[in-house]
């Protein structure tokens, strides 16, 4: 009994201290929290977008969003909030119960999800990267009411407006001042100085899986993460209330849709534009004085692979901490970073179905550059066998998770496996003696050549240490003699040479025989969808492949 008294006081002063540490909790006068308290009432109680009108009624004159149609204080933004929602409630035709957004970095895509979630309906993030077809199937399966799209995806959009005639289509970002129909702009401006009513719930966001392999699954998620939860990332990566951070990851995917998400809460302005530009994002932190910069791995990479006199004229002498998530990242961009601009890059493992996982600080990847770092307070992760037993150190098996950021559950009739409370993340890895965390791969992803298993990962790393290669992936294809054989993918580095049977030789020389790819393609750059992860799907051989080799 003692004893759980004494782990509950603990637990309560971390949670405090990093709370206050952050800037969270400060000295704010009574009026103004219960002005956030108000707030949250209006909006029908917790959402993963509650932190906008919670920072308009904390610090309402704050700049809380930078893009480029220009900057909006936290009371500007959450108006036009509260105007796009009555838009969208006074819209003719049935109700509006599901709304499906396709848009890039920009003031119309935060403005969309709040508006939506303060009528209590669903909003559904699609991904820019999206064919008409597969964009079509996501918005019939979500039964969307309303699409709110940038107009530059207009031809994508045309196969799903032909399948669902009754779906209301409003332009969000437009370049064409003639824009035919309902605009964002237009409908904020028609409604400004209205609010919606209160609805019974707030609205729910549906972030959509990587969808490297088919049609992506919906993740339905509501306010359900606790305060705990955000005190454990806060107390792993130094967000400070009330601080600029460069959002460059896209907000379409659950990492980028969670640092809007944790931005708001902790009323930190978001400076974004709605591409990304390796240069202009350099530039946006160091005009702007962010002391945060939030990516995906490719974006990092790209900022790394820039000429040194390029780096040299860009230096950005006030960012803290850059986070990244999403995809595995290079090596060697990574050091190179971190050797430039200071021990200032926190790589993060999450899932959309189970939020944040684990973290590696720059002090871990100083160690280990590989490494997905450790479960975060409050986070557990197991590796387990086949037989939902744990292995020893350093085995690869299942990563299974449990934590209290958990999602709601597929919008479709699809289900999640667990094992004792855990939730089967579908990725492979291992934890090493230091309790650091390797993610070698996707439980899919594993190739049977000759009766043994090969992890591509394994093999990816071994090649991708040749300094001739600048990116490699490996894949299986069907193999009469061994079941499935091993290819390598490779982009060669810049101004270099090298051949297959240098590749092979290298693995060869590293790792086991049957580890050695049969085949060696190469190319001049690697598939890859909206957030960075590499499409392997794209690089099988076959009947229909199209592959550009050089």
């Amino acid at each position: 009994m003692i004893s759980q008294l004494r782990e509950r006081v603990t637990t309560a002063w971390w949670l405090v201290r990093t709370l206050v540490r952050s800037g969270f909790l400060g000295s704010w006068r009574v009026d103004r929290y219960i002005r956030m308290g108000l707030n949250l009432r209006r909006h029908g109680g917790a959402s993963p977008v509650s932190g906008v009108g919670l920072a308009a009624a904390r610090d309402p004159d704050g700049v809380a969003l930078v893009d480029e149609a220009g900057q909006l204080t936290w009371r500007e933004l959450d108006a036009r909030c509260d105007a796009l929602a009555v838009g969208l409630r006074d819209l003719p035709g049935a109700s509006v119960t599901t709304v499906a957004i396709l848009c890039r970095n920009h003031r119309g895509l935060i403005e969309a999800l709040a508006a939506t979630s303060r009528l209590g309906a669903d909003a559904v993030l699609l991904n820019t990267g999206f064919a008409g077809p597969q964009l079509a199937d996501v918005l019939e399966r979500e039964q969307a009411d309303v699409l709110i799209a940038d107009d530059e995806f207009d031809a994508v959009v045309e196969p799903a407006a032909q399948r669902l005639p009754e779906m209301r289509r409003i332009h969000a970002w437009t370049e064409d001042e003639a824009a035919r129909g309902a605009t964002v702009d237009g409908l904020i401006d028609a409604n400004s100085g209205t609010r919606p009513g209160r609805p019974a719930r707030a609205g729910r966001i549906v972030l959509l899986t990587s969808g490297t392999t088919g049609t992506p699954k919906g993740a339905r998620r509501g306010g359900s993460t606790d305060v705990a939860s955000l005190a454990a990332m806060l107390d792993r990566i130094p967000w400070r209330a009330g601080e600029s951070t460069v959002i460059a990851a896209p907000i379409f995917h659950a990492w980028g849709f969670g640092q809007v998400a944790i931005a708001a809460t902790m009323t930190c302005t978001m400076i974004m534009r709605r591409r990304f530009d390796p240069v202009a994002t350099l530039e946006l932190v160091r005009d702007h004085g962010a002391t945060g910069l939030a990516v995906v791995p490719v974006m990092l990479e790209r900022i790394t692979d820039l000429p040194d006199d390029v780096l040299d004229d860009h230096p950005m002498p006030t960012l803290r901490f850059a986070t990244a998530s999403g995809s595995r990242m290079r090596s060697d961009a990574l050091v190179a970073f971190l050797d430039r601009y200071g021990d200032v890059v926190y790589n993060s493992y999450n899932a959309t179905e189970a939020g944040l996982i684990t973290t590696a600080t720059p002090a871990d990847l100083r160690v280990a550059p590989d490494t997905a770092g450790r479960p975060l307070i409050g986070t557990s992760v197991r590796i387990l066998d086949d037989d939902d037993r744990e292995v020893p150190v350093g085995e690869v098996g299942r990563i299974v998770v449990a934590n209290n950021s958990g999602f709601d559950g597929y919008t479709g009739s699809d289900t999640k496996a667990f094992s004792d409370g855990h939730m089967v993340s579908g990725d492979v890895g291992r934890f090493d003696e230091n309790g650091l965390l390797f993610v070698v791969g996707r439980d899919d992803e594993m190739i049977v050549s000759g009766g043994e298993n090969v992890y591509p990962l394994e093999v990816e790393q071994v090649i991708g240490a040749l300094d001739e290669v600048l990116e490699v992936a490996v894949t299986g294809v069907d193999d009469d003699r061994f079941g499935q054989r091993l290819v390598a993918h490779v982009v060669r580095a810049p101004r270099t040479q090298i051949g297959a049977e240098d590749v092979q030789r290298q693995v060869r020389d590293q790792l086991a025989g049957f580890k050695v790819p049969r085949d060696v393609h190469f190319l001049d750059e690697l598939p890859r969808n909206a957030t960075g992860k590499i499409l392997k799907r794209e690089l099988d051989p076959g009947p229909s492949t199209e592959r550009k080799v050089s």
